[in-house]
């Protein structure tokens, strides 16, 4: 669930989530990587994240329960052999919470990271956020 106007907000959320995508994957061409594709089990593990932490207010990568990443992207049913996963609280736009990984030497090494294949983006734009997050991913 996606705080704010209804509809209106959960489209919003959708489309700063594809904006991503196509700002990491222009990040990644300069590099030399290959395009992330978009995939589904992580899109939802990566918004059931960035909603998590708006509804119970806490920023990290591992949930009160101590659910990490991996373990969510297996929640969800993504099979993998290896992931990361970039959190972010706060930036108003795609190109901003983009910019701002990609000063972070450890956020910057998941996004050029040539071995992930899969992407999944949740955006969160509640009060006290937007909340960010992506899932990074290669299927085994």
């Amino acid at each position: 669930m996606v705080a704010g106007s209804g509809t209106a907000a959960v489209g919003r959320a959708e489309r700063y989530a594809r904006e991503v995508v196509a700002l990491v994957n222009a990040e990644r061409a300069e590099a030399g990587c290959g395009r992330l594709r978009s995939e589904k089990r992580l899109r939802a593990a990566a918004r059931g994240h960035a909603d998590d932490m708006a509804a119970r207010d806490y920023y990290a990568h591992s949930g009160p329960e101590g659910r990490d990443g991996g373990d969510r992207m297996t929640s969800a049913g993504y099979a993998w052999s290896t992931w990361g996963e970039n959190i972010h609280r706060g930036p108003k736009s795609p190109a901003l919470a983009v910019a701002d990984w990609m000063e972070s030497p450890g956020h910057r090494a998941n996004i050029l990271n040539c071995a992930f294949k899969d992407i999944g983006v949740g955006v969160n734009l509640g009060s006290g956020g937007p909340w960010w997050v992506q899932n990074f991913g290669a299927g085994r």
